[in-house]
């Protein structure tokens, strides 16, 4: 399986993301703000298509497992329960020569050398140091470091503290979504009627002060998270992780990602208290990386909050009157780094009469505009009329574009850049038969379609 390592393909979907709107850099007119961006318009469409999908594969399709969306800021002692407080860190180095801040493991994997994440201090700094001629600085090519230290990640801030020194006894932006499902497992026990084995879901944002972010959108410092945590009884856990290991594979199939492009990850060196982890890896324009995390992670995080807490987080099961606590299983995964891969999945250039077309075959419940409308020519207001009237009344069902301006061709070419699966053109003969030209993105033919039979057409093809 060949992996793509295309720094060109990179740049043309960065490029694209910025000219058609779907990604900017954030706070660009003041020179913007590292490894974090804005989505625009079609972006935006896209992520929500995205976490709308991820949703009703986890949540609304069932039974077991419901929803919840927990804050962003919650008491600081969660995240010394959960150990970021402590633990949550990345190697950091500097470059002796360019001031560069680097990581120090991302360095080590560039040399073909692997850190685990358990590492010491001292144990990183021997290996580190043992390899000094196979690393170079990538932002001024020399080999002169300093020695690395742990650097955390969690992003400090000081809601609802109002003393001089806040930054002693700071609370934290959260740097994960999934501690809010850990401390909310009773609340959710309580207040519904699931019972084990169960699962929350939840979509929201989480901060981390990553040393080198890089990689457009893969890696960032603000970013969204999509992640269910399963509670389960411990003596099932091992084969309810292999019935979300193949969930979860499959669900990327059924979401039109080429499964040519996805490979299973095994974690090798496991933290103390999980039993296995898999992540999902795409063969993103950088070749294969992380995608989504499936890990068993045994009864730690409930045993470590019901423990600091002094709350009690077993269950009861009302048939055999077992108690015990819970082990959960999860699946995490970045809203983001699903973008870049549905974005790098879908690119495509093809030959057509002598030009290069460029196109993003969405598949197209992913596809941010589904239908755009056109009038053959914007100085007709026939024409604009009966188009403008296609157009209300399909955006109630669609999401719709409007576009009059320029030739079609070059209408055509806006749309194909943004993914767009259908074009309908009202044309002279639409006012005389009740009919338009509907262009199809993926194979360009054309066809006769009744004004009447818009709707049963399209819903046969989008839905």
């Amino acid at each position: 399986m060949a992996e793509k390592k295309e720094d060109n393909l990179m740049e043309k979907i960065v490029s694209l993301c910025k000219r058609r709107g779907f990604v900017f850099p954030s706070s660009e007119i003041y020179g913007g703000f590292a490894a974090v961006y804005d989505y625009g318009n079609y972006g935006t469409e896209l992520s929500k298509n995205i976490k709308n999908e991820w949703w009703k594969a986890m949540v609304q399709l069932r039974e077991d497992i419901v929803g919840l969306d927990s804050s962003i800021v919650m008491s600081p002692r969660i995240w010394e329960a959960s150990g970021h407080v402590s633990g949550f860190s990345d190697p950091l180095a500097e470059c002796k020569n360019c001031h560069a801040r680097l990581r120090v493991d991302h360095l080590l994997e560039e040399a073909g050398v692997f850190a685990d994440e358990k590492m010491s201090e001292e144990e990183i700094n021997e290996l580190f140091k043992a390899n000094f001629d196979k690393i170079k600085c990538p932002s001024c090519g020399k080999h002169d470091f300093t020695e690395a230290h742990k650097f955390n990640l969690l992003v400090k801030s000081n809601l609802g503290n109002f003393a001089s020194d806040w930054d002693k006894d700071p609370v934290y932006l959260r740097g994960e979504t999934c501690q809010g499902i850990y401390v909310n497992y009773k609340n959710v026990l309580n207040s519904t009627r699931v019972k084990i084995p169960f699962g929350i879901a939840q979509i929201g944002k989480a901060f981390r002060n990553e040393i080198t972010a890089r990689q457009f959108i893969f890696r960032t410092r603000e970013f969204e998270q999509m992640e269910m945590q399963y509670f389960v009884n411990p003596e099932n856990e091992m084969t309810e992780y292999e019935k979300l290991r193949q969930t979860r594979w499959d669900y990327y199939i059924a979401l039109g990602i080429k499964e040519e492009n996805l490979k299973w990850h095994k974690h090798e060196n496991l933290v103390f208290y999980a039993k296995e982890a898999y992540d999902i890896e795409y063969n993103f324009p950088f070749g294969f990386k992380e995608l989504e995390g499936i890990h068993a992670r045994g009864e730690h995080d409930l045993g470590s909050h019901s423990k600091c807490s002094g709350k009690k987080m077993d269950y009861t099961d009302p048939e055999t009157n077992e108690t015990y606590t819970p082990h959960v299983i999860e699946s995490s995964v970045g809203v983001g780094r699903t973008m870049l891969a549905v974005l790098t999945d879908a690119y495509t250039e093809e030959e057509v009469e002598g030009e290069t077309r460029v196109v993003l075959k969405f598949p197209p419940k992913l596809a941010p505009i589904k239908v755009a409308i056109f009038p053959l020519l914007k100085n007709k207001p026939d024409l604009v009329e009966k188009a403008k009237g296609i157009y209300d009344k399909l955006k109630q069902d669609y999401m719709c574009e409007f576009d009059d301006s320029g030739n079609i061709g070059k209408r055509y070419r806006r749309q194909d850049e943004i993914g767009t699966p259908y074009c309908m053109t009202v044309d002279f003969e639409s006012l005389e038969d009740e009919a338009v030209t509907v262009r199809d993105r993926d194979t360009m033919a054309q066809e006769r379609i009744n004004i009447a039979e818009l709707d049963k057409y399209l819903e046969a093809k989008l839905k």
